[in-house]
């Protein structure tokens, strides 16, 4: 995810509080990257593809929030001012439990802080095989077919059509998706997402798209109806001085074709307790 500036009264903040003032002006709430390629040359923003984006929403300008409008993005340069913060972040739940997780610190693992990082460790240590499939960290002697299957980061391109709760249905065209990490099980599909920090909030579409892409997957000649479940992990890293924390949600969307369904599984918290 790209970094920004996104204190008060920061570049990015004017930017799109003139981006929303013209939009208001003109009733409309559709504007393309080329205003905002003009917004940014105006205030010396120095990259206008990180202009509209904003992960968590104590991000978004204080103007945004006061009157309850945040951005989404609907391909081929398109983005949205749209009505309702909460349609479009969701809050975290609190942690069901906490587990004790021994293990041997790997050559890299605390070698960069990437979201990359964060899931190659939960991945490597079978965190995220506990979580999702219940299965120990111990199964290197089973049968290869009956062990998960790890998928790395990739991005692609791709149109969605899908509602916004009471919003007519969106139609994005050519949207470009980032999935990082994918791990398949018996036919059970886990998407992940990873941060760093203290998130308090998270934007929707960044489990959601991806959830939609193998949902919509699953209805082609080559998956057709061999997915049976997807489940989308959003996994945050918390260090302290004394060791490192993953906190685990899992979610999946009651109406796959409506983003603002997204439904909470369960949580956990893995305390990485080193071995010598």
């Amino acid at each position: 995810m790209t970094k920004a500036t996104t204190k008060k009264g920061s570049k990015q903040h004017q930017v799109i509080d003139e981006l929303f003032d013209i939009c208001k002006k003109n009733n409309d709430f559709v504007f393309h990257n080329t205003l905002v390629k003009e917004v940014c040359v105006k205030y010396k923003f120095g990259n206008p593809f990180t202009a509209t984006k904003f992960d968590n929403r104590k991000l978004l300008s204080p103007r945004l929030i006061k009157e309850d409008y945040a951005v989404i993005h609907l391909g081929s340069g398109n983005h949205k001012f749209i009505k309702g913060i909460d349609k479009v972040f969701h809050e975290f739940e609190p942690i069901q439990k906490t587990i004790d997780w021994n293990y041997k610190k790997s050559l890299l693992n605390q070698y960069n802080t990437s979201e990359s990082n964060i899931l190659s460790v939960a991945n490597n240590q079978r965190i995220l095989h506990h979580f999702l499939f219940n299965q120990d960290k111990e199964f290197e002697d089973v049968d290869i077919s009956k062990r998960p299957k790890t998928y790395f980061p990739h991005r692609t391109k791709t149109s969605f059509e899908y509602s916004f709760g009471e919003e007519s249905k969106l139609i994005l065209k050519n949207i470009q998706i980032e999935v990082d990490l994918t791990i398949e099980f018996q036919g059970t599909i886990g998407v992940f997402e990873g941060k760093n920090g203290k998130p308090d909030t998270f934007s929707i579409y960044q489990v959601y798209h991806p959830f939609l892409y193998y949902f919509n997957a699953n209805k082609k000649t080559e998956l057709k109806d061999k997915i049976k479940e997807i489940f989308c992990v959003y996994v945050v890293r918390e260090k302290s001085k004394t060791h490192d924390t993953l906190k685990l949600w899992a979610y999946t969307f009651t109406n796959p074709f409506d983003i603002t369904t997204i439904k909470f599984i369960k949580s956990a918290s893995y305390k990485l307790i080193q071995q010598n």
